[in-house]
Protein backbone atom coordinates (compact mmCIF):
# COMPACT_ATOMS: atom_id res chain seq x y z
CA UNK A 1 0.00 0.00 0.00
CA UNK A 2 2.82 2.25 0.19
CA UNK A 3 6.38 2.77 -1.04
CA UNK A 4 8.13 0.94 1.12
CA UNK A 5 6.21 -2.13 0.56
CA UNK A 6 6.46 -1.92 -3.29
CA UNK A 7 8.41 -5.23 -4.87
CA UNK A 8 8.17 -7.15 -7.74
CA UNK A 9 6.46 -10.42 -7.66
CA UNK A 10 7.83 -13.17 -9.73
CA UNK A 11 4.63 -15.81 -9.72
CA UNK A 12 7.03 -19.68 -10.28
CA UNK A 13 4.10 -21.69 -11.64
CA UNK A 14 5.41 -25.07 -12.06
CA UNK A 15 8.40 -24.57 -11.03
CA UNK A 16 10.17 -27.26 -8.68
CA UNK A 17 12.10 -25.46 -5.74
CA UNK A 18 13.40 -28.90 -4.66
CA UNK A 19 15.54 -29.17 -8.26
CA UNK A 20 19.06 -28.32 -7.45
CA UNK A 21 19.83 -25.83 -9.99
CA UNK A 22 16.55 -23.71 -8.99
CA UNK A 23 18.41 -21.56 -6.49
CA UNK A 24 21.34 -20.92 -8.99
CA UNK A 25 18.82 -19.78 -12.04
CA UNK A 26 17.22 -17.12 -9.24
CA UNK A 27 20.29 -16.09 -7.95
CA UNK A 28 21.62 -15.26 -11.56
CA UNK A 29 18.34 -13.63 -12.70
CA UNK A 30 18.03 -11.96 -9.72
CA UNK A 31 22.06 -10.18 -10.22
CA UNK A 32 21.26 -10.00 -13.75
CA UNK A 33 18.31 -7.27 -12.90
CA UNK A 34 20.72 -5.20 -10.51
CA UNK A 35 17.28 -5.23 -7.83
CA UNK A 36 18.12 -5.46 -4.82
CA UNK A 37 17.01 -8.88 -2.66
CA UNK A 38 15.06 -6.82 -0.76
CA UNK A 39 13.05 -5.89 -3.72
CA UNK A 40 12.19 -9.28 -4.56
CA UNK A 41 9.38 -11.39 -3.83
CA UNK A 42 9.23 -15.08 -5.07
CA UNK A 43 5.43 -16.40 -5.10
CA UNK A 44 4.96 -19.98 -4.73
CA UNK A 45 1.95 -22.13 -4.28
CA UNK A 46 1.96 -25.43 -1.67
CA UNK A 47 1.28 -27.02 -4.56
CA UNK A 48 4.56 -26.82 -6.09
CA UNK A 49 6.03 -27.43 -2.80
CA UNK A 50 4.51 -30.78 -1.82
CA UNK A 51 6.23 -33.11 -3.96
CA UNK A 52 9.78 -33.08 -1.93
CA UNK A 53 8.69 -30.39 1.00
CA UNK A 54 11.87 -31.04 2.80
CA UNK A 55 14.25 -29.95 0.03
CA UNK A 56 11.92 -27.11 -1.58
CA UNK A 57 12.36 -25.72 2.47
CA UNK A 58 15.80 -25.58 2.58
CA UNK A 59 15.95 -23.77 -0.75
CA UNK A 60 13.84 -21.40 0.62
CA UNK A 61 15.35 -20.85 3.61
CA UNK A 62 18.26 -20.25 1.18
CA UNK A 63 16.16 -17.15 -0.68
CA UNK A 64 15.18 -15.74 2.36
CA UNK A 65 18.94 -15.45 4.28
CA UNK A 66 19.54 -14.29 0.72
CA UNK A 67 17.26 -11.30 1.31
CA UNK A 68 14.70 -12.40 -1.05
CA UNK A 69 10.71 -12.72 0.42
CA UNK A 70 8.74 -15.49 -0.17
CA UNK A 71 5.04 -15.54 -0.76
CA UNK A 72 2.42 -18.16 -0.76
CA UNK A 73 0.03 -17.68 -3.61
CA UNK A 74 -3.24 -18.78 -3.91
CA UNK A 75 -3.80 -19.35 -0.31
CA UNK A 76 -7.31 -20.95 1.06
CA UNK A 77 -8.07 -22.28 -2.68
CA UNK A 78 -7.76 -26.33 -1.93
CA UNK A 79 -3.99 -26.88 -1.17
CA UNK A 80 -3.49 -24.96 1.60
CA UNK A 81 -2.54 -26.72 5.19
CA UNK A 82 -2.03 -24.40 7.97
CA UNK A 83 0.99 -26.66 9.10
CA UNK A 84 3.14 -25.04 6.26
CA UNK A 85 2.32 -21.99 7.50
CA UNK A 86 4.15 -22.79 10.21
CA UNK A 87 7.00 -24.64 8.66
CA UNK A 88 7.91 -23.01 5.62
CA UNK A 89 10.08 -19.53 5.33
CA UNK A 90 7.66 -17.33 4.26
CA UNK A 91 7.17 -13.68 4.65
CA UNK A 92 3.03 -13.09 3.37
CA UNK A 93 0.36 -15.15 2.16
CA UNK A 94 -1.33 -13.83 -0.53
CA UNK A 95 -5.16 -13.63 -0.47
CA UNK A 96 -6.57 -15.39 -3.56
CA UNK A 97 -8.72 -12.71 -5.95
CA UNK A 98 -11.90 -15.41 -5.82
CA UNK A 99 -12.84 -14.06 -2.38
CA UNK A 100 -11.51 -10.26 -3.25
CA UNK A 101 -14.12 -10.66 -5.71
CA UNK A 102 -17.05 -11.83 -3.65
CA UNK A 103 -16.31 -9.14 -1.15
CA UNK A 104 -18.86 -7.08 -1.69
CA UNK A 105 -21.55 -9.75 -1.84
CA UNK A 106 -21.00 -12.65 -0.73
CA UNK A 107 -20.39 -12.39 3.03
CA UNK A 108 -19.19 -15.70 3.08
CA UNK A 109 -15.83 -14.11 0.80
CA UNK A 110 -15.82 -11.64 3.49
CA UNK A 111 -15.70 -14.08 6.35
CA UNK A 112 -13.00 -16.01 4.45
CA UNK A 113 -10.84 -12.67 3.63
CA UNK A 114 -11.11 -11.45 7.34
CA UNK A 115 -9.94 -15.15 8.94
CA UNK A 116 -7.20 -15.18 6.65
CA UNK A 117 -5.76 -11.28 7.47
CA UNK A 118 -6.15 -12.03 11.08
CA UNK A 119 -4.61 -15.76 10.82
CA UNK A 120 -1.99 -14.15 8.96
CA UNK A 121 -0.97 -11.77 11.41
CA UNK A 122 -0.92 -13.71 14.30
CA UNK A 123 2.45 -15.76 12.78
CA UNK A 124 3.80 -12.70 12.25
CA UNK A 125 3.13 -12.48 8.09
CA UNK A 126 2.01 -9.97 5.43
CA UNK A 127 -0.86 -10.19 3.93
CA UNK A 128 -1.52 -9.06 0.01
CA UNK A 129 -4.38 -9.59 -1.79
CA UNK A 130 -4.72 -10.00 -5.42
CA UNK A 131 -7.38 -8.81 -8.07
CA UNK A 132 -8.26 -5.54 -6.32
CA UNK A 133 -10.19 -3.97 -9.42
CA UNK A 134 -12.09 -1.62 -7.21
CA UNK A 135 -12.04 1.30 -5.12
CA UNK A 136 -14.50 -0.59 -2.55
CA UNK A 137 -12.25 -3.49 -2.08
CA UNK A 138 -9.17 -1.68 -1.57
CA UNK A 139 -10.45 0.52 1.37
CA UNK A 140 -12.15 -2.66 2.77
CA UNK A 141 -8.92 -4.60 2.45
CA UNK A 142 -7.01 -1.78 3.50
CA UNK A 143 -9.72 -1.35 6.38
CA UNK A 144 -8.98 -4.71 7.41
CA UNK A 145 -4.89 -4.90 7.96
CA UNK A 146 -4.49 -6.24 4.40
CA UNK A 147 -0.66 -3.83 3.58
CA UNK A 148 -0.28 -4.97 0.15
CA UNK A 149 -2.36 -4.96 -3.11
CA UNK A 150 -1.90 -6.24 -6.71
CA UNK A 151 -4.71 -5.81 -9.33
CA UNK A 152 -5.43 -3.62 -12.33
CA UNK A 153 -6.49 -1.11 -9.77
CA UNK A 154 -2.86 -0.26 -8.88
CA UNK A 155 -1.49 -1.44 -12.63
CA UNK A 156 -2.48 -3.58 -15.42
CA UNK A 157 0.73 -5.89 -16.36
CA UNK A 158 3.39 -4.02 -17.88
CA UNK A 159 6.42 -5.00 -20.25
CA UNK A 160 9.82 -3.98 -19.28
CA UNK A 161 10.09 -0.64 -20.31
CA UNK A 162 6.68 0.41 -18.99
CA UNK A 163 7.29 -1.12 -15.94
CA UNK A 164 10.68 1.04 -15.43
CA UNK A 165 8.60 4.24 -16.48
CA UNK A 166 6.08 3.08 -13.62
CA UNK A 167 9.04 2.48 -10.98
CA UNK A 168 10.70 5.73 -12.20
CA UNK A 169 7.14 7.48 -12.03
CA UNK A 170 6.44 6.20 -8.44
CA UNK A 171 10.05 7.04 -7.06
CA UNK A 172 9.15 10.34 -8.04
CA UNK A 173 5.44 10.81 -6.88
CA UNK A 174 6.91 9.61 -3.52
CA UNK A 175 9.33 12.13 -3.35
CA UNK A 176 6.88 14.89 -4.05
CA UNK A 177 4.10 13.61 -1.69
CA UNK A 178 6.86 12.05 0.97
CA UNK A 179 6.67 8.46 2.54
CA UNK A 180 3.88 9.62 4.56
CA UNK A 181 1.26 10.14 1.53
CA UNK A 182 -0.54 7.14 0.20
CA UNK A 183 0.78 7.07 -3.31
CA UNK A 184 -1.41 4.38 -4.51
CA UNK A 185 -4.68 6.12 -4.06
CA UNK A 186 -3.96 9.71 -5.25
CA UNK A 187 -6.59 10.40 -7.67
CA UNK A 188 -6.20 6.69 -9.09
CA UNK A 189 -9.70 4.64 -9.64
CA UNK A 190 -11.31 7.35 -8.37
Amino acid sequence: WDSMTRRVRVHLWGQRPQHDSWLSIVDDAWHRSGLPARYLDLEITERVIITHPEKAVATLMKLKQMGVSITVDDFGTGYSSLSYLTRLPIQAVKIDKRFVHGLEQNKNDDAVTQAIIALSHSLGLRVIAEGVETVAQYEYLRSRGCEEAQGYLISRPLEEPELRAWWQMQDEENRIVGRQGDMWRQDRGK
